[in-house]
């Protein structure tokens, strides 16, 4: 940490245009700067961790109260600098991908690149810029990647407020952005908290497939289907699968009916368009393949992480919430018994393939999911 004399030399506020312009140009949208006081945060934290609401997610729970406390985290910071980039990519296809049960349906945010190293080093970068202006001092970049409350930083920070679905929420941007955080200890001038906009609106709260939004601002992780594809290791509970349609990685539902994403710009960063091996494919597809193929074709993007095994296990339920299809009935039963985990979703979604053909369905999805097609239709973000 500088000692008095230098921070005293450095003229902060001429620092923090200069950090907020170096910020634009390593790619960042917006750029704040947050006390970390989030004592206020500390109860409902704990009370959220105390309902079980993190599931089987320990690391929430592992450190404490240090998500609220960064000087823990890091010894010496006063300030953190708070960095937003949109991912929005082109030609989203939100609305044809839900409406067509056959097609697998990936959140937006994992069809490009993997954001954490892209992200994390911008910050680095830019905490190196303000070495060359100012001197040695401490910083520590962080993107998802430790126990700190990244969403009530940026809320600090001026970057947004916290919308029903607990996303942060930007007038003009909406939610489809990544975070980061420069912890730093510099004393630099603080922004200022936006007003709340969401008013009364409640649409993401009666848009959520599993009804995981529990009450404003809190989300039951273990109802979620972003947390059902990607965190949970286990079985997804059969009460959910109906609900998850085609939803194999994530689920976008929430933002995809809040008002304030209806005129998101699509991001400029190429690393995060759209990879095609990603991009509209048939479940049946990427149901087939191997091991080494779904390494090979998810290779730099977040989706790699949850492995081979959950990516079928996400297909299986998809598969079954799919139309009849003898081929559909054919893939499941040829990959049977690799796996007693994936075994149990699969038979569980040859049982519905055979319920679709004695009712005689064509196109069976769950009326929420049907809903969120009409709403999204009716209001997409530019060039999604």
């Amino acid at each position: 940490m500088p000692d008095s004399r230098s921070t005293s030399s450095i003229n902060l506020h001429h620092l923090v245009e200069s950090i907020r312009q170096w910020g634009d140009e390593l790619g960042f949208q917006h750029i704040g700067i947050a006390d970390i006081d989030l004592r206020q945060h500390e109860a409902l934290l704990q009370r959220w961790l105390d309902a079980g609401y993190h599931g089987d997610m320990d690391w929430m729970a592992r450190h404490g109260m240090m998500r609220a406390r960064p000087s823990e985290l890091v010894e010496g910071t006063v300030r953190v600098i708070s960095a937003r980039m949109d991912y929005l990519p082109p030609h989203a296809g939100f609305a044809q991908t839900l409406d067509n049960p056959e097609i697998a349906y990936i959140s937006r945010y994992a069809l490009g690149r993997d954001y954490h190293k892209l992200v994390r080093n911008r910050l680095k970068k830019l905490g190196e810029r303000i070495e060359q202006e100012v001197g040695k001092f401490g910083y520590r970049p962080f993107v998802d990647s430790a126990p700190v409350l990244e969403r009530p930083l940026a809320e600090k920070a001026g970057l947004g407020w916290t919308g029903k679905h607990s996303l942060l929420l930007d007038k003009n941007a909406g939610s489809w952005f990544f975070l980061g955080e420069l912890l730093i200890d510099l004393p630099l001038p603080v922004d200022q908290p936006v007003e709340n906009q969401c008013g009364k609106c409640v649409a993401c709260m009666t848009s959520c497939p599993t009804g995981a939004i529990v009450g404003e601002t809190i989300v039951d992780a273990r109802r979620c289907i972003s947390y059902l594809t990607i965190e949970l290791d286990g079985a997804i509970p059969e009460e959910y699968r109906k609900a998850m349609g085609n939803r194999i990685y994530g689920c976008d539902d929430c933002q995809l009916v809040c008002p304030f994403n209806r005129e998101s710009e699509v991001t400029l960063e190429s690393d995060f368009y759209a990879r095609p091996s990603l991009t509209q494919q048939p479940l049946k597809t990427l149901f087939l393949w191997d091991e080494p193929t779904f390494l090979k074709e998810t290779e730099g993007s977040a989706i790699r992480r949850i492995g081979h095994e959950k990516w079928q296990r996400n297909l299986s339920v998809a598969m079954g919430n799919a139309p009849y299809d003898p081929e559909i009935i054919e893939l499941l039963q040829a990959a049977k018994g690799f796996s007693a985990m994936l075994d149990q979703h699969i038979d569980w979604a040859l049982a519905q393939q055979l319920a679709s053909k004695d009712a005689l369905t064509t196109n069976v999805q769950p009326s929420s999911t049907r809903r969120l097609v009409r709403i999204v239709k009716k209001g997409l973000p530019r060039d999604a």
